[in-house]
């Protein structure tokens, strides 16, 4: 049986798209494999929305391309968003790959294996998975993605989403719910959608308010802990969708919404609009409909054009702002991007020490709040042994999303009558110590399971050492084939 090894770089959208490739692998009966030094077939699936990804996916080519010369490996393939950028310049400046295959052609990935797939005329990317398409799920048992609509009609000038991933096109509603369906009944408990823009699901489809809509049809998936979205867009953000949140107990009390900015004249050339003052409007009524709702944001510093003042006043909001999470990405020109051509460029430096001031604004903010649950306990979704301590386990609570926001660290996880709460369990969780991203604590009770534990495992793919590189679908979790 022909072993294939993957690679899965940047967002989680990237590891849906691989697992649909793994899946059509698996299906035609190739064995997947987390050592690249066995791998007869190697599919690196590139990120290239930043200069630093972009890095990155060269550097995992380069690394894959010496197992053509010295390992198991026949066949190098190339995916992903890197492809749609610079699908002949691979080809040609890399002679170890063998075939590429772009965002909007996942589905063609045994067309790449055969030796039949190099290079397509360019046309915008139309691929779009559905409940029926294989899927081999490589995030642990208990969580998965969804991706509930590809591409992106949004004129941000520092993102290039809709020239690598094509126009903004929604899933079918029933098959995002056969789907979601389909993931609980084989052990999921949390459901995390995705999307360049999740808020404008279903405007496509002539579906008013089409998030809202899905989020009340999956509140009622039975056995699911929790649904969460990622990816809001702030104007697209109503108060049906968020009344939405409020009513049902399944959908998790979270929300993440890229700002990027607070200044009117960044986000103006930035080609997103609004203003800080209106940002922090919309949060007060986001709280006071959600009560103890998280709130995660991200920001772009050193876009063109940002001036002293202009970071000043990021500053003042993010401090007013008081939110739960916080990410800040230092501006990197990307040549086909409109804010390449901008003038009044940042220098790096500059770039450099505002993120970092930024990020100590958050920092204090951060233990302050995480400090607050000290004492108390909480629900938490267990997530298994440590990465980084396997003496202790990691776990979540509902206001922590799976891979961008902190960790509880649970110390102890057996009680008194001799139970021990296991990976995929519910537990209450007493918090007993708070740092500045991450909780510590230890669990009280272990809730009662519910259905959908026990699936067959497929094929079981360790975590291997970092040398190795495949780390990033190896996620220790059984596989699990869908469709």
């Amino acid at each position: 049986m022909t072993k294939v090894g993957f690679i899965s770089l940047g967002c989680p959208k990237n590891l849906v798209d691989s697992e649909v490739m793994m899946g059509i692998l698996t299906r035609e009966g190739y064995e997947l494999t987390p050592r690249a030094d066995e791998a007869e077939i190697l599919v690196v699936n590139t990120c290239s929305f930043i200069e630093s990804a972009q890095k990155e996916s060269v550097d995992a080519i380069l690394e894959m391309a010496e197992h053509k010369k010295f390992g198991a490996a026949r066949k190098l393939i190339v995916a992903g968003c890197l492809v749609e950028r610079f699908r002949e310049q691979i080809l040609e400046q890399v002679p170890e790959v063998d075939a590429v295959v772009g965002t909007g052609e996942v589905e063609r990935i045994l067309e790449a294996v055969h030796g039949d797939l190099r290079v397509l005329p360019a046309a915008p990317p139309a691929f779009l998975y559905h409940d029926l398409t294989p899927r081999v799920i490589t995030t642990p048992r208990h969580a998965a993605y969804i991706k509930i609509a590809e591409g992106c009609d949004h004129p941000c000038t520092f993102c290039i989403i809709p020239q690598l991933r094509g126009a903004f096109r929604s899933r079918r509603f029933e098959s995002v719910v056969r789907e979601a369906e389909n993931l609980t009944a084989r052990g999921a408990r949390e459901i995390t959608l995705i999307g360049q823009d999740t808020t404008s699901y279903g405007e496509d489809l002539g579906l008013r308010d089409g998030l809202a809509q899905l989020l009340e049809r999956l509140a009622q998936v039975e056995n699911l802990l929790w649904v969460r979205f990622l990816y809001a867009y702030p104007n697209r953000v109503t108060q049906k969708l968020l009344d939405t949140l409020a009513a049902h107990p399944r959908l998790a009390k979270y929300m993440d919404m890229p700002l990027q900015h607070a200044s009117r004249n960044v986000l103006a050339r930035m080609k997103r609009g609004s203003h800080g003052d209106a940002f922090l409007k919309l949060l007060e009524r986001i709280r006071a409909t959600i009560p103890g709702v998280s709130l995660r944001t991200s920001f772009i510093a050193g876009f063109p054009g940002e001036t002293e003042a202009d970071f000043n006043e990021l500053c003042d909001f993010v401090r007013a702002a008081n939110l739960d999470w916080m990410g800040v990405f230092e501006y990197s020109d990307v040549d086909n991007a409109n804010s390449y051509g901008l003038d009044e460029k940042v220098d790096p430096e500059t770039i450099t020490d505002r993120r970092n001031r930024l990020m100590a604004i958050q920092k204090k903010i951060s233990r302050e709040k995480l400090h607050s649950w000290k004492g108390r306990s909480a629900s938490a979704l267990v997530e298994g042994p440590s990465k980084d301590n396997p003496l202790v386990w990691e776990a979540r609570l509902e206001g922590m999303a799976p891979d961008i926001d902190g960790k509880l660290y649970l110390t102890d996880i057996e009680l008194p009558t001799g139970e021990t709460a296991e990976t995929g369990d519910v537990a209450r969780v007493e918090i007993t110590k708070a740092g500045t991203y991450d909780l510590i604590g230890r669990v009280v009770e272990i809730l009662p399971r519910g259905t959908g534990y026990g699936v067959a495992e497929v094929a079981t793919v360790p975590r291997v050492p970092p040398a190795e590189k495949l780390t990033r679908i190896s996620t220790g979790a059984p596989l699990r084939v869908l469709g």
